[in-house]
């Protein structure tokens, strides 16, 4: 648990934040019985393994063995960290954090909750003009002849901005919003030199930009006249909610997906990747604007290893996918590079071939340098010196920022092959190209550890006392007082019962989802989850646990007599540690027969 946001905090936020709403919200669930089933989200299954438990407030699955409390869930499958996973149940439950109650930080706060809400409310007024208005009907037009269906229009929440300079600016005033927040919102500007507003988005097709959680954040606005002067798309401008480049269009809906599939497609434009989600290619995202930023890339390879670019196919196209190399390699993502035959971009392929030839496209897309070597050849005469020295320095370029033997290797022959020169001669040039110039600083990724064998399960006694100690309070000063930890053997189960006699005894248990976040250790919550959530095993919760602690107690004194045993049958032993053994076996025999409780 990060030690800067306080128990209580925590416990107030689990408290506003009902694991059966919040998971509810991502996966769909089943009631069975007085519990919820689902199938799991974190590993394949035919028939729901996935329990959560509305009165302990926990999850579990009986298949992979995952659980824990909402802020497990949310860690798991947002891919947060624990503290991120906090802030976001913060935020969904608006509780500002007790480190954001600096001076400041509530004014802070509370205007980018007034911009989200204003985004919002903007948001429902521009889907009500597309629906409604007779004015949007250039915008369905639009729509329509795009092949943009309705499903898609809901889903994606597009709207409609109306064709006048002061609609948003008296929406604002009837609102009650000051005109100088809706303008730092991006929804309105100034005329310079005067306190005069006009809209910013005007007569336009609308596309919400969302965060990660879904929130409204921005706007990208495209023109629906034929005015050649005009800017094809507006944009919201960067404000205290939006950052062009931490944002990228989708990600809300796709993150899912792209967890699920490995990795992420990369697209450039709203409309493209409406047509690859509604294709049944989800996970898919696009970036904001033209610029693709190390912040992009490193929010991508929370969710994947791989990214698959999908650009258009003319030059502009072409030349941004080769663009964005340094930024993936230096969050050490892989890359491959879909070719969308000319003169399509995704949209129009998907339209006249269908999604599931597109999906092949994306199976098909071949690795960037194999891209890169093509783009190099078609855009250099290979059959001229300049050409194809220019090709040789660019590859060179291009693989030193992999800081990869193997691919400087393997694309040396393959250069080489291209332009039928001496592999050689390749690779010398290529060492050469590497001297002058220094290769891109890439993030190294942290050594793995080491594998570990998996825990084998505890023994059904050892599970049973789990059980009982966390679902009954009722005994437990007898148990703190009786139960010698060293009897168990089982390191997890000893360090959950360690915990819960320290809560116990400190008078701070606060149940199994807050014993969960005490321990931080997912081995430790998956085996809490499972003793708390399975409601019929072997062995009777009611029966006596004075009798279950004496017996712990005396396989213990079991497993000591065994390993003496074996002491006293090692060949070459003297009489002294003989005499040793014999008087340690006769006090253990003692000891297990004297009464217990």
């Amino acid at each position: 648990m990060a030690g800067f946001i306080p128990p209580e905090q925590l416990e107030q936020i689990r408290a506003a934040s009902d694991i059966v709403d919040v998971i509810g919200a991502a996966i769909p669930l089943k009631r069975a019985g007085a519990n919820f089933v689902a199938l799991c989200p974190f590993h394949r299954e035919k028939s729901p393994s996935f329990n959560v438990n509305p009165h302990r407030q926990i999850f579990h699955c009986f298949g992979c063995h995952k659980g824990g409390d909402v802020f497990s869930f949310v860690r798991e499958y947002e891919n947060l960290s624990f503290v991120d996973a906090v802030k976001r149940l913060a935020e969904r439950a608006n509780i500002p954090l007790e480190f954001e109650n600096r001076p400041g930080q509530r004014e802070t706060r509370a205007q980018k909750d007034t911009l989200l809400q204003m985004h919002e409310q903007i948001a429902r007024r521009w889907q009500t003009a597309l629906a409604n208005d007779p004015a949007g009907q250039i915008a369905r037009d639009y729509l329509a002849k795009r092949g943009v269906a309705p499903e898609a229009v809901e889903l994606f929440r597009l709207g409609f901005a109306p064709d006048a300079w002061d609609d948003t600016v008296n929406w604002s005033k009837s609102k009650g919003y000051d005109l100088a927040l809706a303008e730092q919102a991006g929804l309105i500007i100034r005329k310079e030199g005067t306190d005069r507003f006009y809209d910013r988005f005007r007569g336009r097709l609308m596309f919400p930009i969302c965060d990660e959680q879904g929130r409204i954040v921005a706007f990208s606005g495209r023109v629906l006249s034929g005015d050649e002067k005009t800017a094809k798309y507006v944009n919201s401008p960067e404000t205290p909610i939006f950052t062009k480049g931490k944002v990228f269009y989708g990600l809300d809906k796709s993150k899912r997906a792209i967890l699920d599939a490995g990795f992420a497609v990369l697209c450039e434009g709203q409309l493209d990747l409406i047509a690859c989600f509604m294709a049944g290619v989800k996970n898919i995202v696009a970036p904001q604007g033209t610029a693709f930023t190390g912040d992009h890339a490193r929010i991508l390879k929370r969710y994947a290893d791989e990214v698959v670019l999908c650009f258009d196919s003319d030059n502009a196209g072409q030349d941004a996918a080769a663009r964005v190399l340094d930024s993936l390699l230096g969050a050490g993502l892989a890359i491959r590079v879909v070719t969308v035959p000319a003169p399509h971009d995704p949209d129009s392929f998907i339209k006249e071939r269908g999604g599931e030839a597109f999906q092949q496209l994306i199976t098909k897309a071949e690795g960037f340098f194999d891209f890169y070597l093509n783009r190099l050849c078609a855009t250099n005469d290979a059959n001229s010196d300049r050409g194809r020295v220019a090709i040789v320095h660019d590859m060179a370029e291009a693989l030193h920022k992999t800081r990869s033997a193997v691919l400087l290797d393997t694309y040396a022959q393959k250069t080489a092959h291209r332009l039928a020169v001496d592999p050689e001669a390749v690779r010398a040039e290529f060492k050469k190209r590497g001297r002058a110039k220094p290769a891109l600083e890439r993030q190294e990724a942290p050594d793995e550890p080491e594998s570990t064998p998996a825990e084998p399960p505890p023994s059904e006694r050892e599970f049973w006392l789990l059980r009982f100690l966390l679902l009954h309070e009722e005994q437990m000063d007898w148990v703190a007082q009786h139960l010698d930890l060293g009897w168990l053997e089982h390191a997890t189960l000893k360090r959950i019962l360690a915990a819960r006699l320290a809560a116990h005894a400190s008078q701070n248990w606060r149940g199994v989802p807050g014993l969960i976040d005490d321990l931080e250790d997912a081995a430790a919550g998956a085996l809490i989850t499972q003793a708390a959530a399975e409601e019929h095993t072997k062995g009777d919760l009611g029966r006596n646990i004075v009798e279950a602690v004496r017996l712990l107690r005396n396989d213990h004194f079991e497993r000591q007599l065994a390993t003496l045993k074996l002491r006293l049958a090692k060949p070459g032993l003297s009489e002294a540690d003989t005499v040793q053994i014999l008087r340690e076996q006769a006090d253990l025999r003692r000891a297990r027969q004297q009464p217990f409780g």
